[in-house]
Formats: C-alpha cells, structure tokens, sequence
C-alpha cells in the first residue's frame, strides 16, 4: 500500500467515527436553540379537573410510568410527529430529554414487551382534537394555537 492510499485509508476510519458525533452534537444544538424559540402550553381533556401538574407527573405520564388521574382515569398521552420542534421543546423541558433518547426508551420498551409509546400525530390541530375526543387526554401545542373544548393546564 502507497503512503496516498494509507493516508487516506486512515482518514476515511476518522471520519467513521467522526461524521456521526458531529450530527449528534447538530441534533443537540438543534434543540436547545428550538427550546429558546417556542412556548408549549400543555393541554387536557376537559373532564380532567386540574389547573396545574407538577413536571414529573406530567413526564412520568408520557413515559407511562403513571397511568392514571387522581380520580382514578385512565391518562392517555399524546405526542406530535418526531420532526416536530413543539416536540422537542416538550421533550428537553418536561420529559428532560432528547426526542431521540425517548424514542430509545420506547424501543427498549417496545422489545421487552412492557408496553407501546403513546401514538404520534402530525399536527397540533390533531392532538388538540385527540385530546377533545379522549376523556383523560393529555398532549401539549404551542401557545399560539387556538385552543376550544380542551384546558391548558400550568406545569410547575
């Protein structure tokens, strides 16, 4: 083997490695500067009576880590499409995590059969309307959404 060809075999093994780190580090940066740009609010089924929720209740509740209000209902999470940046401000500021290492945890979960992550859907017109139609509903939406039929809760 030539010096060119050793050289640049050795290159291309550093770049193995490296192209990958870089787009993480991307994806990070990515949403913590969406996080800077978009206001969430977190919505409700209208029969679920509370104006505020604790953070870890609300995240233990989309990891279906809780799954029931204090009266007893079922809670059903909502998510939006993985793409969404509405999505990964809730993930980095309620659920403390990145879009993709939620979706690891669903996969982890998924393959030990313990149970299936909440649907996704691909407009915050949707979950607002999923969140009306299902009776212990909770999603999340932008604050500039108009909202009818469902309540905002505060999250502390």
């Amino acid at each position: 083997m030539t010096t060119k060809a050793l050289a640049t075999s050795r290159l291309s093994k550093a770049f193995r490695w490296l192209l990958p780190m870089l787009f993480g580090f991307c994806l990070l940066v990515h949403d913590a500067l969406a996080a800077d740009k978009v206001d969430i609010q977190v919505i409700v089924h209208s029969s679920v009576n509370v104006e505020q929720l604790e953070r870890e209740f609300v995240a233990a509740s989309f990891l279906k880590k809780v799954t029931r209000w204090e009266n007893g209902a079922t809670i059903f999470p909502v998510d939006l499409h993985s793409r969404s940046e509405v999505r990964a401000v809730f993930s980095n500021r309620v659920l403390q995590r990145s879009v993709a290492a939620v979706r690891n945890y669903w996969q982890q979960r998924i393959f030990s059969g313990r149970d299936v992550p909440p649907p996704e859907l691909d407009s915050e017109a949707a979950v607002v309307r999923y969140v009306k139609d299902h009776p212990g509903a909770i999603g999340y939406v932008s604050s500039d959404l108009a909202l009818n039929g469902v309540r905002v809760v505060r999250i502390h």
